[in-house]
């Protein structure tokens, strides 16, 4: 029986939810189907906390105590082509932000200010459709100044869509992981994006895997989708089975078409969290943009004890984050040891 036959029946084996997923996931290591993962973003409130701690004991038991620390840049801001409902760089949208490149020199600094935090991962980010040739060469050019500058962080990438000839380069530069995110669900994504489909997003996350680089690959949560489209989304993340999911929250940004969407409910937000990782036991779910907003501090803690193992620190692409010693000193106070560069080398 195939991996996915085997969670279509267990998706329908009687019984308390929670109590099939503790022997499903936590005993065995086998993620929710879809229809399991609806019972967990459908359990009333206060079944919360059980969900929270089973997704914590899923962590420990098949990720371990240790937190990735990850801090992010963008390369090229704003000016992007393609209109994603959520994003502000969009050039279709009338948002606040403008088209800029960052320098070499301030990508290096990006990464030893990173380094500097106890991080393990450096992503750089593109807003672009897909890199155009001046654009990996200022990623080849910057992966080989952040290397000159003594600087051993993992780097990952994160420049849209890619073509096969991109996927080698990126490989041979020796970027060792690349962001895509699905974003939703797939029945969802043609309101939130038109001018590409999720069927493009999947085959750029194909031709990584294949290529030996890790899959990093997540999306966010408050586009207007519904709680079976979550379970959907969910799913199909188990499917593509990615190293790393980031678990954003909308921030509704002026002049974006969600501008004046409601953001996430807290509670909500953390069903969503323990959900995903029980439909994910193995990857690494990493907290991304909208948890300030959305959890605020004690929250944060919350989903950290609630299946989260990796973080972003400092700010985000347009977006200001916490100050990253805030985030290292609350994994300090709950007594997450970081993740060493060296033990990920």
């Amino acid at each position: 029986m195939t991996a996915a036959a085997e969670r279509t029946k267990a998706d329908h084996t009687p019984g308390d939810p929670l109590a099939v997923a503790r022997e499903q996931v936590l005993e065995r290591g086998e993620g929710l189907g879809e229809a399991r993962i609806l019972e967990m973003l459908r359990l009333p409130e206060d079944r919360v906390p059980e969900l929270l701690a089973l997704a914590h004991e899923v962590r420990m038991r098949w990720c371990g105590p240790e937190v990735e620390v990850e801090g992010i840049v963008s390369l090229k801001t704003g000016g992007c082509p393609e209109d994603c409902h959520f994003c502000s760089q969009s050039g279709r949208f009338p948002s606040p932000v403008r088209s800029a490149w960052l320098d070499i020199p301030g990508l290096v600094k990006a990464a030893r200010e990173t380094a500097a935090t106890g991080a393990s991962e450096f992503c750089v980010v593109a807003a672009v459709r897909g890199p155009d040739k001046r654009l990996m060469s200022q990623v080849r050019d910057g992966v080989k100044a952040i290397r000159e500058d003594g600087n051993d962080i993992q780097i990952a990438c994160s420049l849209g869509m890619l073509t096969q000839a991109q996927v080698d380069e990126l490989v041979e530069m020796g970027v060792h992981r690349y962001n895509h995110n699905l974003e939703t669900a797939r029945s969802h994504f043609p309101s939130v994006v038109t001018t590409h489909s999720w069927e493009e997003r999947w085959e750029t996350l194909r031709m990584v895997g294949e290529a030996g680089m890790e899959v990093c690959c997540g999306g966010i949560i408050g586009m207007g989708e519904t709680v079976e489209q979550r379970a959907e989304f969910a799913a199909q993340l188990g499917a593509l089975n990615p190293d790393e999911v980031p678990m954003n929250f909308l921030i509704p940004q002026p002049g974006t078409p969600y501008e004046s969407y409601e953001i996430v409910d807290g509670k909500d937000a953390l069903r969503t969290i323990g959900a995903f990782r029980l439909a994910l036991p193995r990857t690494i779910l990493r907290f991304a943009g909208g948890r300030e907003l959305t959890l605020g501090d004690l929250g944060a803690e919350q989903g950290m004890l609630g299946g989260i193992n990796a973080i972003i620190v400092g700010n985000y692409l347009t977006n200001l984050g916490r100050p990253a010693q805030q985030d290292l000193d609350m994994l300090a106070d709950l007594k997450m040891p970081v993740k060493a560069l060296s033990g990920s080398l």
